[in-house]
Order: structure tokens, then sequence, then C-alpha cells
């Protein structure tokens, strides 16, 4: 009979195989993804990899800095393809638990509960990092959201799948935990490249999971929540193991005044100068939300796409619109200034958008998607102009209360949106698309007016 030493020695031994297998894959992935981060790196920074600069987020430290790194990584880019998963089969899956064919009001209200909850929750979960650690806050939302995804997979009704998009986006709130641990292992003069791979892995995230949520919607509207929940299983594991425990818990008690989503917006309201800005900003993610929430449903009920059909049309958006951020924007805005960039801009989306509104077939509306793109380098535009306006100390307020005014515009204008759509659907499809382009005119005084004051003050800054 064994002995209770026996049987603990067996257990550790065990224990030490898990380990030794996981940190082998984990070894594995690190290269996969240093391999594959580098060659993004030599596109994003064509002169670093010249200078012979260019490195990956795994390769300038120890293994187990490098496998935590590679654990936050692989957290954002989760992220974005779980975003992107269940875009493509989220209007089937609705119909089926709604009975109904028009479904784009409950669509809009799914949608808008997800970015509600990161807007509420990512400022807490920053903040419960700092008092608890990176690891341990970082270790429960990955299994939340696996936990929520296989419930979300197994969902019997409607409402059981608005409890899981709120969980879902409670959890997904983990990026100010990775930028957090980025900004603890990295020195300050490497910290814009960690963060430049950090947004390159959302972007790759959100390439695949539109593409594999379409494939996979083809067989099953639930096979994507299944996928989602064995990703961040597997990374729980990953994380429990490779990802060390650096940054010590703070004594520091919670403030709850410090996660309130809405100081830095009242604070910013107060600033006069900003107002037109901040005007125009709303303005541009209230219209480019149209995009982003009807792209799917408006395919499939105008053109009958497919979820396989829907997942690839949001993966070449995907990609073309990386490119454009990536390679076209900086050599657009030095060529033609902020403003130019701007009001071109403006105008290429607003072209796009009355070309998918009026387009009668499905190919019509693929063929608007690098106008589509090139619309969005109005985003860094206008950040430009506003980073002008402020001071340096000031900067990362002023990124903040963007990232808010983003967040609170996306929640608001996703159920307007969806609602006339809804309404209008019956009777005039593209009408939705048509009103966005309408929507940029309102732009128009306020950046004109904006343009004069800034050349008053330039001129007389110079007399």
């Amino acid at each position: 009979m064994p002995t209770s030493s026996s049987r603990s020695s067996a257990a550790a031994t065990i224990e030490d195989r898990v380990r030794l297998i996981l940190s082998c894959k984990l070894d594995s992935l690190s290269m996969i993804g240093h391999m594959s981060l580098s060659v993004i790196g030599r596109l994003c920074d064509p002169a670093g990899a010249r200078q012979g600069q260019i490195a990956s987020p795994f390769h300038q430290a120890g293994s187990i800095m490098n496998r935590g790194l590679f654990v936050v990584l692989a957290a954002v880019t989760l992220d974005a393809v779980g975003i992107g998963l269940i875009m493509p089969i989220l209007p089937g899956l609705l119909r089926d638990l709604s009975g109904h064919e028009l479904i784009a009001n409950q669509y809009g209200v799914l949608i808008a509960l997800y970015a509600l909850m990161q807007f509420i929750f990512a400022p807490i979960v920053g903040i419960l990092s700092d008092r608890f650690g990176r690891k341990p806050v970082l270790l429960v939302s990955l299994a939340a959201a696996a936990i929520d995804y296989a419930l979300m997979a197994l969902s019997p009704s409607l409402w059981f799948l608005y409890v899981g998009r709120i969980v879902s986006g409670i959890a997904s709130a983990n990026a100010a935990v990775a930028s957090a641990y980025i900004a603890d292992v990295t020195p300050p003069d490497e910290r814009g490249r960690r963060f430049g791979w950090m947004n390159a892995c959302f972007g790759l995230g959100f390439v695949a999971g539109p593409a594999l949520g379409g494939w996979l919607g083809e067989y099953s509207a639930r096979a994507p929540f299944w996928l989602a929940m064995a990703l961040n299983s597997a990374l729980v594991l990953a994380a429990m193991v490779g990802m060390p425990a650096r940054q010590p818990a703070s004594a520091k008690p919670f403030d709850w005044k410090a996660v309130n989503p809405f100081a830095s917006l009242s604070a910013a309201l107060s600033v006069r100068t900003m107002l037109p800005l901040m005007a125009i900003f709303v303005i541009v993610q209230m219209v480019g939300q149209i995009g982003g929430v009807l792209w799917v449903i408006h395919g499939q009920d105008r053109y009958g796409w497919s979820p396989a059909i829907s997942g690839l049309t949001l993966a070449l958006f995907g990609i073309l619109h990386a490119v454009v951020q990536g390679v076209l924007t900086g050599p657009v805005i030095r060529r033609l200034g902020e403003r130019g960039a701007f009001a071109a801009s403006v105008a290429i989306d607003a072209v796009a958008f009355v070309c998918v509104g009026l387009a009668s077939q499905g190919w019509m509306a693929i063929a608007a998607i690098p106008l589509l793109c090139l619309g969005g380098m109005e985003q860094p535009a206008l950040q430009a102009l506003f980073s002008r306006q402020t001071s340096e100390e000031r900067q990362g307020e002023l990124q903040g209360l963007l990232a808010s005014l983003s967040s609170l515009a996306g929640v608001i204008s996703t159920i307007g949106v969806t609602a006339l759509y809804a309404a209008t659907a019956p009777s005039a499809l593209g009408l939705v698309w048509i009103v966005g382009a309408c929507l940029y005119l309102f732009c128009l005084p306020i950046f004109i007016r904006g343009g004069r004051r800034a050349r008053l003050e330039r001129g007389s800054t110079v007399a």
C-alpha cells in the first residue's frame, strides 16, 4: 500500500513533468513569436532593420521574462481573436435564440454591453493589478473568459448570451494589465517599441479571429466559442508556468475616485479651446461605429453572405487597415499636414459609405473596403491635431481622455445605429450608411472655424 510520502513524491514527479512539458511548449511558441514579430518589426521600422536594431520582445532578457512577455502578448492577441471570432456568427446565433429574423436591436445591445464593460472596468482592472500584482489579475481574467466562452457556447436562451457578453467585456479589460506588465519589464527607451509589438499582436488577432469564426460558423454557430474557450484555457496554463510574479502586491489602499471613468471627461469639458476638436472626434467615432457594427449583419441581410464570407471580408479589412495605418498614414500627414490629411480622409470615408449604401451586390461592397481603410487615416490625423494643442506633460492624460471618449461614443452610437438600421431595413437597407456620410457634414463648420482660429493664433505668435 502506498505511503503518504510515496504519494507526495509521485505527485511531485507528475507536477515536474507537466511543468517540463509546458516549459518546452513555451520555448517553441516563443521561437515562433520571435520569428513572426521580427518580420512585423522590420515592416514597421525599416530604418531600425537596416541598422540591425530590430529585436523581438523575446530577445533581450532572460528566458523567464521572455516567457512572461510572450504570455502577455498572447493574451492581447486572444482578446482581439475573441472579438473577431463571434462577429460572423453572432447574427445567426441571435436568430436561433430569439426566433426572429430582424435582430439588429439585440445585436447592437450585445456589442454595446461589451464596450460599456470595458469602459467601466478597464481602470478598475488596472488598479487591481497595482494592488495585487499583474499575474493574479491576468490569471483571473483569462480563466473568467474561458469559463464565459464555455457558458456562451451552451447558452440556452437570449438572456444567457447577454450575461455572457457582460462577463466577456469585463474579462477583456485586461489590456490595462498587459500594458502595465510591459512597462514593468521594459526599459523606458524601449517601451515605445514594445507597445508597438502589443498593437501588432492585437491587429494579428483581429485578422485571424473573423476568418476562424466564419470558417467554424459554417459548421456550427457555437463552435467559435469552444475554440475561444480552448485557447484561453491553454493560455491560463501557460501563464501559471511561464509568467513570473515580478511585481509585488502593493499595500496602498484602493482608491475608488481613481477608477471613475467620467473624471477625465468632466475635466476636459472645462477646457473650452478643446471643445471643437472633441466634438469632431465624437462625430468621427460615431460614424466609425456604423462599419464596425453593421458590416456583418448588413452583408448577411442584403447580399446573403455566409459566416465564412463575412469573416473573410473582415479579415481583408483588417489586413488593409493595418497596411494603411502602418505604411501610408505617416507620409500622407507629412505631405498634407494634419488638417489636410483629416479633410482628405473624411472625404474618402464619406464616398466609401455612399458606395456601400448604394451597392446592390456583394462584390460592390467588398470593392469599397480599400476606400474605407483609406478613410481610417482621419483618426491619427485628428489625434495629432489634439496633441499640438496639449502640453507635453499632459499627453498621457490626453490619450486617456480620447480612449474614454471613444468608448463612450461607441456605446451610445452602437445602440443608435442598430436602432436606425432596424427601423429602416425593411424599406431601405443601405440608408444607415448614407446617414453616416451625411453626419460628416457637421464636422465642416467646426473644422473650418478651428482652422481659422489656429491661423490667427500662429499669426499673433509671429507678430
